[in-house]
């Protein structure tokens, strides 16, 4: 507890030693801190919120990332696929080159016996120059010696013939093939270059989109940083808010301690009263009853002195009647005095139920304590739901001060009394409600009207939500406690 609320609660145990009266309290401090409380309150609402934002907009980062580094995936494995692509057609280039290299060689040998037969050609060509013109062959056989001589020249000249047809029959095939298997092998490779480079620049397409992925992912990861620095940021002042209000909470409490001290001295004195008041309405009852008693007394010897002188009377009577003539004794009509009545004290009346408390309003019981499930998850449910109309009265449970009256996040409009039961510190806590008729700091007592019943804060309907703590109200259900136990629902 701090100076000042030490320095409060002496001056207050003060004022009830000299008045032994119902303290006045200065709930300013305590409405202060609850204010202040609410506004912490409302800034881890807004924390909340903003943390809930960037964990969603981390997960949306997340998942584009997650995309993306599959399309770089499935671009690595089409540009794994294309470079063994590449690399078969690669292949068929070197074995295209391997049969480039065969060709050339026929292609050269080729290439030789067309050089060999055109130096024939030519060399056959210069000595039909040498001779002085074309080499007439009817000559060469006009000039036989004999007829085998001509079958001999007839012979040589069909040979050489046949020869010069078979060197230029050759010589065109030779080239016609040279021509051919060079256009092949330009044909071949160029196809094969060609594909080649095809597959290349698709590579190097697939090469420039990862890198363009590449990119993506490293802003996306820059900025899922950012958020996830943010977060942090905002998870830091969240706890460092969480820290300040329950330090505003214990704060709160020890007012209400303090609330429930001036409770317990009010209950004393209560009782106090209460025991002087039957005491003294005993004492009246007895002297009541000793003066009806010695009335009665009198009365009676009253009566007896009456009944003496009656008898008395009478029997005077009775003797003058014989001396004057005999007849029946008449009958007494003197009526018997009645008996005295006896007023017994009124025996003393409870105030509370044995527990303490009384049942804060009229209507439906529709949520019990403990945990439920309201469509967000389980969650525990620490007092209970009574429903009824719109701005039904809601009283108070027992004798005790105000310790809270106003707004208070998911309770709405709520009002806290503090008690004091046998010498046990409770709280009674009464949330939604549509109004409030009572304020800090004041005395009520059981019964009284402290507000309406309503459908404010995380509330669906109109109805009241109740709470019974043993010990001061700290905003958990540490020492909340079924209500079920000490009210009839």
């Amino acid at each position: 507890m701090n100076p000042k609320s030490k320095w409060l609660l002496t001056g207050v145990s003060s004022v009830l030693a000299l008045t032994l009266l119902i303290p006045t309290t200065n709930a300013d401090t305590l409405s202060e801190l609850q204010q202040e409380q609410q506004k912490v309150e409302e800034k881890q609402t807004e924390l909340n919120s903003g943390i809930s934002e960037k964990s969603t907009e981390i997960d949306q980062n997340q998942s584009t990332l997650e995309s993306i580094m599959a399309k770089i995936q499935e671009l690595d494995n089409q540009m794994q696929e294309t470079q063994s692509r590449i690399n078969g057609v690669q292949g068929e280039i070197d074995q295209t080159m391997v049969g480039i290299d065969e060709l050339k060689k026929s292609i050269e040998g080729l290439e030789r016996k067309i050089a060999e037969r055109t130096e024939l050609l030519q060399e056959r060509a210069r000595a039909i120059q040498l001779s002085g013109g074309s080499a007439d062959y009817i000559d060469v056989l006009l000039g036989a010696n004999s007829f085998v001589d001509f079958i001999d020249r007839f012979s040589a000249v069909n040979t050489l013939i046949d020869a010069d047809r078979e060197i230029m029959k050759e010589q065109a095939e030779d080239k016609k093939l040279l021509g051919e298997q060079q256009a092949q092998v330009e044909t071949k490779l160029a196809e094969q270059e060609d594909r080649r480079a095809e597959l290349v620049n698709l590579k190097e397409s697939l090469d420039g989109q990862k890198a363009q992925q590449a990119d993506h992912v490293k802003d996306l990861k820059v900025e899922q940083d950012r958020l996830a620095n943010e977060k942090t940021t905002l998870v830091q002042q969240r706890e460092e808010t969480i820290n300040v209000s329950v330090e505003l909470e214990t704060k709160i409490v020890n007012e209400q301690a303090r609330l429930a001290e001036l409770a317990r001295k009010a209950e004393e004195e209560r009782l106090r009263k209460l025991a002087a008041e039957r005491a003294a309405a005993e004492k009246a009852a007895a002297e009541r009853a000793a003066a009806e008693q010695a009335a009665a007394k009198k009365a009676a010897s009253d009566n007896a002195a009456a009944e003496k002188a009656a008898a008395e009377r009478a029997a005077a009577e009775k003797a003058a009647s014989k001396s004057e003539a005999p007849s029946a004794p008449a009958a007494s009509n003197t009526p018997s005095a009645p008996a005295p009545a006896y007023n017994a004290p009124e025996p003393a009346v409870s105030v509370n139920a044995s527990s303490g408390f009384i049942r804060p309003t009229a209507g439906r019981f529709t949520s019990k304590f403990g945990w439920r499930d309201i469509g967000s998850g389980p969650e525990f449910h620490q007092g209970v739901d009574i429903a009824n109309s719109k701005g039904t009265a809601i009283i108070a449970a027992a004798n005790g001060f105000v310790s809270y009256a106003g707004s208070m996040g998911g309770y709405g409009n709520v009002v806290i009394i503090t008690h004091s039961i046998n010498g046990q510190t409770h709280a009674t806590v009464y949330a939604h409600l549509n109004s409030i008729g009572v304020s800090v700091g004041q005395q009520v007592s059981q019964g009284q009207n402290i507000g309406g019943m309503g459908n404010t804060g995380r509330s669906f309907g109109d109805h009241l939500h109740f709470e019974i703590h043993v010990g001061p109200w700290n905003g958990g259900r540490t020492n909340a406690v079924n209500p079920a136990s000490y009210i009839s629902l």
